[in-house]
């Protein structure tokens, strides 16, 4: 069984604005930054094994106060890149919100394929077979850490919980929270969701010794 963190990255300026997609130079605001700060802070108190982040800059300035006090290193994992937004990234959402195709993603994400960008089958092919991969380095009850992006971490959810892509936004995944998805041999579990507060007995974490 493999226990993985699931953390969406900390504020930054695009964020409920605008597409920043796969854009270089995006980094954490500083209310982004503070979010992380506090983020290492809760998590220092769990037995984390490793930690793994997708390799855009406001993912990886989210891990590295998590891998500081956990005294880890941050490794990159590409499955858990950014949705490939194409002809989207760097628009604002109040552009794409007169747009045909836009409503027609956010209505049927199974049917619709962003304009040079990426397929939802896409996105969850590599992000599933990105855990498949770590699940397999981390077999035995480890718990991992992986920073990645809000729609990635909805998809990954909604098809380990047998629900369709479709219906991902009806969960929330807000900037600097963290889900805990347990991957055990008789089925997955989702222990918690969007979370931002202390963590409650009943995930059953390990402390840190």
């Amino acid at each position: 069984m493999t226990t993985f963190l699931l953390i969406r990255h900390a504020h930054c300026d695009p964020v409920g604005r605008a597409i920043a997609g796969r854009s270089a130079g995006v980094h954490l605001s500083r209310k982004g930054q503070a979010e992380a700060e506090t983020l290492g802070e809760r998590l220092s108190g769990l037995a984390i094994s490793a930690i793994y982040s997708s390799p855009l800059e406001r993912a990886l300035e989210t891990a590295a106060p998590i891998a500081e006090r956990q005294r880890l290193r941050v490794r990159t994992a590409p499955g858990l890149l950014e949705i490939d937004f194409g002809e989207w990234t760097g628009r604002s959402l109040a552009e794409l919100d007169s747009l045909a195709e836009w409503k027609a993603f956010n209505r049927s994400r199974n049917s619709t394929r962003i304009p040079g960008g990426e397929s939802t089958a896409e996105v969850l092919a590599r992000s599933v077979g990105e855990l498949d991969r770590l699940g397999k380095i981390h077999p035995e009850g480890d718990l991992v850490a992986l920073v990645s992006h809000g729609d990635v971490l909805r998809l990954l959810i909604t098809h380990f919980m047998g629900a369709p892509a479709d219906l991902l936004h009806r969960i929330e995944i807000s900037p600097g929270s963290v889900s805990i998805l347990a991957l055990e041999a008789a089925g997955p579990r989702l222990l918690l969701l969007n979370s931002q507060a202390d963590w409650p007995v009943e995930t059953g974490l390990k402390p840190a010794h």
